[in-house]
């Protein structure tokens, strides 16, 4: 059934991934290149993965979860329809625009907030829209995932996102940023002429599926104000937005720092109270997803109260929110399950040594096709340049070329999560959809062509110059 088609194929990928630990020595990087044999992992060992996947990962899979139950909750309340309507209306007859505004917000965003993961709270507002207004799912998929995809690739300020890469190889953030500020522009304007070309309108038969991501029109005294509800959202979004912003590792700024600490450290009567209220939190800048899980969980109650909604009716809404997006948890959790395999059992070095044993020195070519694997066999930007830059820096120890080596990772690694079965952010779309993956690969490999040969021209232009 397509509607399990994404759990299928990351299900399969885990367990190619598992064969591979019977295939493939592992090996190690510390000093030295050491191959440490096979480790054989079973099935077993699979179930003991997720005490780890949990305790590490589990945030991600929870913050899906509510984001599922936020929606459930929205779909109870009659201005949300009435938004959408609103919102519809205002671009008919010109929905061209509305969907390129999605894709290049969306891609910037990621591209200086790192917000990938976080902008998965929006995903199920920006499909209804764009169903609404008779796009295809392909289309919807696309201008969401496909855009976060893109503003990895063309990463600009994102700290978060190549830290690691950048701490290893001694550059600057800012070092190549109008290459890659190029490499952001030409990646969104090539997406959103593909989505142009390929599929605008939505099948006959998506026309007819397309309400089960729409809410239930609400007639008469239930459709309340739609500002409050507006205003509710634009906060959520823009706390988004600042809290993922690296303020101190991007822009060398404290603001931030320094008010989460005077409110956490200010005392009554000696009391801290606002410290005990609360709780442990982070300053802006270093948010993670457990923070927007609460703030979504928090938006739930204001509205809740906003809306005069009853208890039954919230809890009922979460529920079924909450149904809708174990799929797409579940989803996240063996992609995390595959990161901690490859993690605990790095058969991946071996392949590693072998491609850049091939050639001596730097080569493009095969320093592009590690990043394809270890993008592959890592489903998080941290996890994919740590698992090979170590090593890498030992083979290509010509320290002139790391600038263009750091844009290959990331651009390269920013085109695999249109396609990779461990792209969090692609999966969980695909499977909230119920698009078959290869459906999805079929619409979007010529787009994948272009953006490979252009990137290989800006690869060569800054290898000559």
């Amino acid at each position: 059934m397509k509607k399990y088609n994404a759990l299928k194929i990351v299900g399969l990928t885990l367990a190619v991934f598992l064969l591979l630990t019977w295939i493939l020595p592992a090996a190690v990087y510390q000093t030295s290149y050491t191959e440490i044999g096979r480790s054989q992992m079973g099935i077993f060992d699979i179930v003991s993965y997720q005490g780890t996947v949990l305790g590490y990962f589990g945030y991600v899979a929870l913050f899906v979860l509510v984001v599922g139950g936020f929606y459930g909750v929205l779909y109870k309340i009659g201005a949300y329809r009435k938004l959408l309507d609103k919102l519809v209306a205002r671009f008919k007859n010109r929905e061209a625009i509305f969907i390129s505004i999605v894709v290049i917000l969306f891609a910037f965003l990621t591209s200086f907030c790192g917000v990938q993961l976080a902008l998965i709270a929006f995903f199920p507002f920006i499909i209804s829209l764009l169903l609404m207004m008779g796009f295809s799912k392909l289309a919807s998929v696309a201008a969401t995932a496909g855009s976060v995809a893109i503003g990895l690739m063309g990463t600009t300020f994102a700290y978060s996102t190549v830290q690691v890469l950048n701490q290893y190889l001694g550059i600057e953030l800012s070092n190549n940023i109008i290459v890659k500020i190029i490499i952001l522009v030409l990646g969104i304007a090539l997406l959103i002429l593909s989505i142009l070309l390929l599929s605008k309108k939505a099948t006959r038969k998506e026309e007819k599926d397309k309400n089960e991501f729409i809410p239930a029109t609400v007639k008469g005294a239930k459709v309340k104000r739609v500002w409050p509800l507006i205003v509710t959202l634009d906060v959520i979004a823009l706390i988004i937005i600042l809290s993922f912003i690296s303020w101190t590792g991007a822009f060398n700024v404290d603001i931030f720092t320094n008010a989460t600490n005077a409110v956490t450290e200010f005392e009554l009567f000696g009391f801290p109270i606002f410290s005990k209220i609360l709780g442990t939190f982070s300053a802006f800048g270093n948010w993670t997803l457990t923070e927007i899980t609460t703030l979504l969980l928090i938006a739930i109650v204001a509205l809740k109260f906003i809306y005069k909604i009853k208890w039954d009716d919230v809890i009922s809404g979460f529920g079924t929110g909450l149904k809708k997006a174990i799929i797409p948890a579940v989803i996240v959790l063996i992609i995390y399950t595959c990161l901690v395999l490859t993690t605990y059992n790095p058969f991946q070095l071996f392949i590693y040594n072998a491609l850049l044993n091939m050639t001596k020195g730097f080569n493009v070519f095969t320093t592009s096709l590690v990043v394809v694997l270890s993008s592959l066999f890592n489903g998080d930007p941290l996890y994919a340049f740590y698992s090979v830059i170590p090593y890498f820096i030992s083979v290509v120890t010509d320290s002139s070329v790391y600038g263009l080596v750091a844009v290959i990772f990331q651009s390269i690694y920013g085109v695999v999560t249109l396609i990779a079965p461990t792209s969090i952010p692609l999966m969980i779309t695909l499977a909230y959809l119920k698009v078959p993956y290869q459906n999805w690969f079929k619409y979007i490999w010529k787009l994948l062509l272009a953006l490979i040969v252009v990137l290989f021209i800006i690869f060569t232009i800054l290898l000559l110059i």
